[in-house]
Parts: C-alpha cells; sequence; structure tokens
C-alpha cells in the first residue's frame, strides 16, 4: 500500500507485477512519493497468482500493478501473462498502466508479442498536450514522443485508455492546455479518453509550486467546466472514442462516444454553466 488502479478496475483482479513507478518525478502527482520502485520477482507474482485464484479461479479481468508494470523486461511480462492465461480460465482481459518512455522502450515486435500473450489495454497519461506544460509539470515527454506512443500501441493492436487532467495548466494556461491536447488527440488514435481535474495533494504542493516556474493559479470549477467544453468542441479524433468523466476528482460525470454525442455532451455542460443541477458536491471528490 497505497494502491492505486483506474476506476474501471476496481470489481477486478489486481496482481502487483511492480512496486511504486519508475519514472516518479510528475510535480503533480503523490501516488507513488511513498515507495521506492521495486520490480517483483517472478516467484512473488506467481504465488500471488495462484494464492488469487484459490479464491477467485473465474476472474476475467486482471490488472497489473503498481504504477508501470510495462517497465517489466517483455520475457517477464511474457511469463506473467503466460501464467495468468494457464490459471484462470475466463480471463479475457489484462491491463496495466504504461508511460510514455516505457512503451516508446518496447520495440514493435515485443508490444505485438505482449498483445498476442494477452495484454490488449494500457492506461496512459497524457494529462496535456502542451509542450510547455509537459515541462512544467516534469511529465519526462513531449507531444511528439506522446503521439509516438499512442502510434506504437495502435499499430501493435493494443487499446489505449488516454487521460487528461482539468486544470493542470491553471488560469494563465488553459486555453493552450486544452488546444494542445485536441491537436494531439486529433492526430494519435486512443479507444479511450478520461478527465480527471487537478488536485494536489498536500505533499506535492510545493514540489509543483517549483518546478511549474511561476505562479499558479487554480481553476475554479466554472473554469473547469470551460476548458471541458473546449475539449469535447475541438475533438474530432480520428477512430471514434469512449469518453468518461467519471473519475471522483471531477466536477461534472459525463460519458457519450465522441465525436457522435459531442453536441449532447456540450448541452449538458451548457445546463450546468447556466444554472442547472449536476455538479458532483466538492466533499465527494477525490483521488
Amino acid at each position: 500500500m497505497p494502491l492505486y488502479r483506474p476506476p474501471s478496475e476496481g470489481s477486478n483482479l489486481i496482481i502487483q507485477a511492480t512496486l511504486g513507478c519508475s519514472f516518479n518525478q510528475c510535480s503533480f502527482c503523490s501516488m507513488y512519493k511513498s515507495k521506492e520502485y521495486k520490480a517483483r520477482s517472478i516467484a512473488e507474482i506467481f504465488t500471488d497468482i495462484d494464492q488469487a485464484a484459490q479464491g477467485w479461479l473465474e476472474a476475467g479481468r486482471v490488472f497489473l500493478a503498481d504504477g508501470d508494470a510495462l517497465a517489466l523486461p517483455t520475457a517477464d511480462l511474457l511469463k506473467i501473462l503466460e501464467k495468468l492465461a494457464a490459471t484462470f480460465p475466463k480471463l479475457t482481459r489484462v491491463s496495466c498502466y504504461a508511460t510514455p518512455s516505457n512503451l516508446l522502450r518496447k520495440k514493435p515486435e515485443e508490444l505485438s508479442m505482449l498483445r498476442q500473450a494477452g495484454l490488449n489495454l494500457l492506461y496512459f497519461g497524457i494529462e496535456t498536450g502542451d509542450r510547455d506544460l509537459l515541462k512544467k509539470i516534469t511529465k519526462g515527454a513531449t507531444p511528439r514522443s506522446l503521439h509516438e506512443a499512442l502510434h506504437k500501441a495502435k499499430d501493435a493492436k493494443i487499446k489505449i485508455s488516454a487521460t487528461v487532467i482539468l486544470g493542470i495548466g491553471g488560469s494563465e494556461h488553459w486555453q493552450s492546455h486544452i488546444d494542445g491536447t485536441v491537436a494531439l488527440l486529433n492526430s494519435a488514435p486512443a479507444t479511450y479518453l478520461s478527465t480527471l481535474q487537478l488536485f494536489l495533494d498536500h505533499e506535492v504542493q510545493q514540489e509543483f509550486a517549483e518546478k511549474f516556474g511561476e505562479p499558479f493559479h487554480p481553476q475554479d470549477d466554472h473554469a473547469i467546466l470551460l476548458e471541458q467544453k473546449r475539449l469535447i468542441a475541438g475533438l474530432n479524433p480520428p477512430n471514434q472514442v469512449i469518453f468518461r468523466s467519471n473519475h471522483a476528482s471531477n466536477a461534472l460525470a459525463l460519458a457519450g462516444n465522441l465525436p457522435k454525442d459531442r453536441k449532447r455532451l456540450l448541452a449538458q455542460i451548457d445546463t450546468v454553466l447556466n444554472g442547472g443541477a449536476g455538479m458532483r458536491p466538492r466533499h465527494i471528490r477525490g483521488l
């Protein structure tokens, strides 16, 4: 502990292949600040899989934790995937987080082998498509590297669930944040797209401020909804994207397909902006 997983993995089996995050320098993220990165041994992982099977042999979906199991050598990942397939007869999906650098380090043939062995979904934090903001939040990526990583996954037929953080540019950079993100998503494929809302734990607030390099003025809920509106209005992705803003941090929960449901989603945002109901109360929001 602490153990983090995407909202859609809440009812699925979680196997810890690594502890922590191999990068762990994103200034906005407090998830693994208390952990030192470690790749667990194959023996430890296999033991966990066998123990899990004793109580949940019918598990159909598995999430490999922690922050980026894709950091493991491909040979080790293949062993884990083969063990999962041999252990759980109803297994249909294996997923994990993927940092841009770890995805780019894998050769195309390695990704294809992982896909054939059962790794068919990667959770990929874009955060923003704006070059300057990526530097300010020490993401360790550029718009170009994000673009290349997304296309690399697509070529291997691995689905991508991408996330964008609303509010990451503050009040000064929100338009360039959204416009850069729209440009990236309109040129690179994602199967799923989710928005989160910036939430800085106390332990990372100073680091975030120092690395940002200028005064940061947070967006209020009204401004966050304007960001969401600008994002949805501008998206015209190369393939249909399943869109969600159901993460607990969001002020407004939305769901639909883009671009098909664009008008409906924009209308929902306008209703709330004009004083209608639908805003999630602050006391139930969080990471």
